[in-house]
């Protein structure tokens, strides 16, 4: 993902090109942009890992608590699941990560501590967004979910005191399991819609003439992220350079029209049986309010505007105009500023 000065790119092209991963013969490295373009987009690269992984571990959680899967049995779904539309190179080393046992003959993955690390570039994406106004809220929540994972002594002592609900048994492990696989595929599609935005929104911020169908064509090899999924983006801007949100293309619309009943019920389902899902919460959250024509927000508005005379705009009047009301009869007619991110 080179960037920096354009008068250089030539000069090391046919280095990088050779040298990098390929498929179906292109080189997965390309010029990027102008200045920091290069370093930021690897960034929001590793922040949309950071969820990948997470949704992964949800799903797997799901599976394994919610409907009592063992470690070769889990091998086996993520196997079939990576020969399907999940096929990627975290669903493949998933896979094969249930196979591997220890020197007592146990699986592996059930003595790994479960407190995570990270090196900061999910947390730099989420600075990121907050900075330019961009809810890349999955991305969120999955650094903040390696940040609870590694409160382990204090969730290990709360897990004495604090309760759950009682599991009931699921009466259709093949629907469940699909419902799962649904979800953590809606998820994912959010995920990377999030973090095109944001990409979308530096790009407009920074000046930078990003390539979006050739970063999804960068992404396809040679990375951790690296998916089938990745060519339906490629696909979708190919169609229209101009797209300006993933969710709105008609290959993704449909598929999300088609997949929410299982998220949803995935969802519920954690819910029910005391499993954690940030991730496919966030995104469905993110699903419903993207898709929503009309938010609460006009009470928000109305509530800075009660205790700060922070002013408001109306329905019925063209946008840019504000309005502050004197709610108690006993304020004054001095409104405050406003800031929209």
């Amino acid at each position: 993902m080179p960037g920096g000065n354009p008068a250089a790119w030539p000069h090391v092209k046919e280095i990088f090109q050779a040298i990098a991963a390929k498929v179906d013969g292109s080189p997965c490295c390309d010029w990027v942009g102008e200045n920091g373009a290069g370093h930021y987009v690897k960034m929001v690269h590793n922040g949309i890992e950071y969820g990948d992984m997470q949704v992964i571990c949800e799903a797997y959680h799901l599976l394994k608590d919610g409907l009592g899967l063992d470690a070769e049995d889990l091998h086996d779904v993520f196997a079939d699941w990576n020969k399907g539309e999940l096929d990627s190179y975290l669903i493949e080393i998933t896979a094969e990560i249930f196979t591997k046992k220890d020197d007592d003959g146990a699986p592996l993955i059930d003595k790994i501590l479960d407190s995570a690390g990270q090196k900061g570039t999910g947390k730099w994406t989420g600075i990121s967004s907050l900075e330019l106004g961009v809810p890349v809220t999955l991305i969120g929540e999955a650094v903040y979910a390696r940040c609870l994972s590694a409160m382990k002594e204090e969730r290990v002592a709360a897990s004495q005191i604090l309760t759950g609900p009682k599991r009931q048994a699921v009466q259709d492990r093949k629907a469940f399991i699909e419902d799962v696989r649904r979800a953590l595929y809606c998820s994912k599609v959010i995920s990377y819609t999030q973090g095109y935005m944001l990409l979308a929104e530096a790009a407009k911020d920074q000046g930078w003439n990003l390539n979006f169908g050739g970063i999804a064509l960068m992404w396809r090899g040679g990375c951790i992220i690296r998916s089938r999924f990745l060519g339906k983006i490629k696909e979708a801007y190919d169609k229209n350079p101009r797209l300006t949100n993933l969710l709105v293309d008609a290959f993704f619309s449909k598929l999300l029209n088609d997949y929410q009943s299982s998220w949803r019920r995935a969802v519920v389902r954690a819910i029910e049986a005391g499993v954690p899902t940030p991730a496919f919460s966030t995104a469905l959250s993110f699903y419903d309010g993207f898709r929503a024509a009309r938010l609460p927000a006009n009470l928000l508005q109305a509530q800075r505007d009660f205790f700060g005379a922070h002013t408001y705009e109306r329905v019925d009047r063209p946008r840019g105009e504000f309005f502050h009301t004197n709610w108690t009869g006993r304020g004054g007619r001095v409104s405050s500023g406003t800031y929209n991110a």
